[in-house]
């Protein structure tokens, strides 16, 4: 495997560090935390696909002739989701320090199945529907939060993006298997079954999480700060493949004792509030909180979730015909995501960088949401007629907005979030970046029925305004976004501004014997001194 990921991945830890570290377990962590991000995916896919179902709108009242009231409910029935995601990201924060990462991400998978169980039994009701959808977004939010956290303690340094970039290739490919079997249902199957079978089998993936979380470890960095040195180095020493005496391994959990030590010293005792001063009271502390809730944001303000959710109502408006056919289209759709997003993590990731594919990605979307939206401005689709030249183009331009979308935007921003905070802040940081997200997915969810209903004929306008972001976005990551390829977790802070000086006058008072961590004591006691 270390011979194969030289040739992609090109950064100066892949060409000094010690080959043994990419060893299967690190990827069978990562895959196996991603399925929570699945979890999401698939439910995009699959509701966006069943509320167009015939038999689904019979039950659920979805058949009104007036087109905003339509909206309305469609908006309502997708959007309880994100909301529980929402109230699942800000509870992941206490949970994940409290429990840890894996019994977190396992609760979260419980939860999720819950959910699951109660939409595919609501048999027509919107109470139970409400309130699975609800049930699931708690276990999917606070997923959201602690998989790429645990991802991210977890990996390499040379290839942390590719692996904490995972969490966005699970969600494509799980949109993806979504929107296949809505187009399956659509065909082979009639009556309630056509929506009870997706809905009940969206649950999969949270099983495969919670099965294979029981098996991994917790995560090294989270059992060095709860001082329990004698299990982080045992972990580590497994999952780097490396003798404990290895110096690679020696110089990762030095630096890990370390920056917790500079941490302590800097706060003390950390509490919820004493983490909240922490956080916006250090200019580059409170500099990466502001960047990660404003990823999060430009992230949601692509409009990439708009058209996972109601991509087949999306095709239609643009001159597919048929449920069958726009479902259909939207397997496609599916189909380039999960292959761009692969491109991405495999070739652009770790080479390319984070900063660059923003860049790109930016322009790419908002010339896409550009053309589509003064092509149905200018020459819309016209009923019973074929779809004209320009028309086929637009149709391209979703499948290419989903290619850009998928090469800098869908993974970068939760590669990122994740790897820049200082290692105490994280879970908060990735939490306020998580939550954000939410938050502004469930603008999205529900706002857009409603704009693709009264934001010009057959929704020009939306476009436009999602193309308008993606231009502002171009702008804010030149300006305020540094490049983290290459860079290790430890060394964030320096890359922000805080120089090796300051960190030593917050330790300067400190006796030199506890400075330095002899990490061979830390593996013969585990009841060894707070560092």
């Amino acid at each position: 495997m270390a011979s194969i990921l030289k040739y992609i991945v090109k950064n100066d830890a892949m060409k000094t560090d010690p080959k043994e570290i990419y060893g299967w377990r690190v990827y069978l962590l990562a895959c196996s935390a991603c399925f929570g991000a699945m979890s999401f995916g698939w439910d995009s896919g699959v509701i966006g696909g069943v509320i167009n179902l015939q038999a689904f709108i019979s039950a659920y009242g979805l058949g009104s002739s007036d087109a905003v009231a339509t909206a309305n409910l469609q908006g309502n029935i997708v959007s309880v989701l994100q909301a529980g995601c929402f109230v699942g990201a800000l509870a992941a924060y206490p949970l994940t320090d409290a429990y840890g990462r894996k019994y977190c991400l396992m609760g979260a998978a419980s939860f999720t199945l819950a959910g699951v169980a109660m939409q595919a039994a609501a048999s027509g009701h919107l109470e139970p529907m409400y309130i699975g959808r609800f049930v699931s977004g708690l276990g999917v939010g606070v997923s959201s939060v602690v998989n790429p956290i645990y991802v991210t303690e977890n990996a390499p340094r040379a290839i942390r993006g590719l692996l904490t970039g995972m969490y966005q290739l699970f969600i494509v490919t799980g949109g993806m298997i979504a929107f296949w079997g809505n187009y399956a249902v659509s065909v082979h199957l009639s009556g309630p079954k056509q929506y009870i079978v997706p809905l009940a089998v969206q649950g999969l993936p949270a099983l495969l999480l919670f099965s294979l979380m029981a098996i991994c470890n917790e995560s090294p960095r989270y059992l060095a700060r709860k001082d329990r040195w004698e299990e982080a180095k045992a972990v580590l020493t497994r999952i780097r493949n490396l003798s404990p005496e290895h110096p690679y391994l020696q110089d990762e959990f030095q630096e890990i004792a370390d920056q917790l030590e500079y941490e302590r010293r800097l706060m003390g005792d950390a509490s919820f509030w004493s983490l909240q001063k922490e956080m916006w009271t250090v200019p580059t502390n409170r500099k990466r909180a502001i960047l990660s809730i404003v990823l999060m944001i430009c992230q949601q303000m692509t409009g990439t979730n708009a058209i996972n959710t109601y991509a087949p109502q999306i095709f239609t408006n643009l001159g597919i015909t048929g449920t069958s056919n726009s479902l259909l289209s939207t397997g496609v759709y599916g189909i380039v995501k999960v292959v761009s997003c692969a491109i991405f993590l495999l070739f652009m990731a770790d080479s390319l960088g984070r900063r660059r594919s923003l860049l790109v990605s930016s322009v790419g979307q908002a010339f896409c949401m550009f053309y589509i939206g003064l092509y149905v401005r200018i020459s819309p689709p016209l009923a019973n007629q074929p779809v004209p030249p320009a028309g086929y183009f637009a149709l391209v331009c979703i499948f290419v907005f989903a290619a850009f979308f998928q090469f800098g935007w869908g993974p970068a921003c939760w590669i990122v979030v994740s790897e820049i905070p200082a290692a105490r802040l994280r879970p908060m940081n990735v939490a306020l970046g998580a939550a954000t997200q939410w938050l502004f997915n469930f603008v999205v969810a529900r706002a857009v029925p409603n704009m693709l209903a009264t934001v010009g004929a057959h929704g020009y306008g939306t476009y436009l305004i999602f193309g308008s972001f993606c231009v502002c976005m171009f702008f804010f990551v030149w300006f305020f976004i540094p490049e983290t390829k290459g860079v290790s977790l430890e060394h964030m802070d320096q890359l922000f501004g805080v120089s090796e000086e300051e960190k030593a006058e917050v330790t300067e008072g400190a006796k030199h014997d506890v400075s330095r961590i002899e990490i061979a004591e830390h593996s013969n006691r585990s009841d060894n001194r707070s560092v």
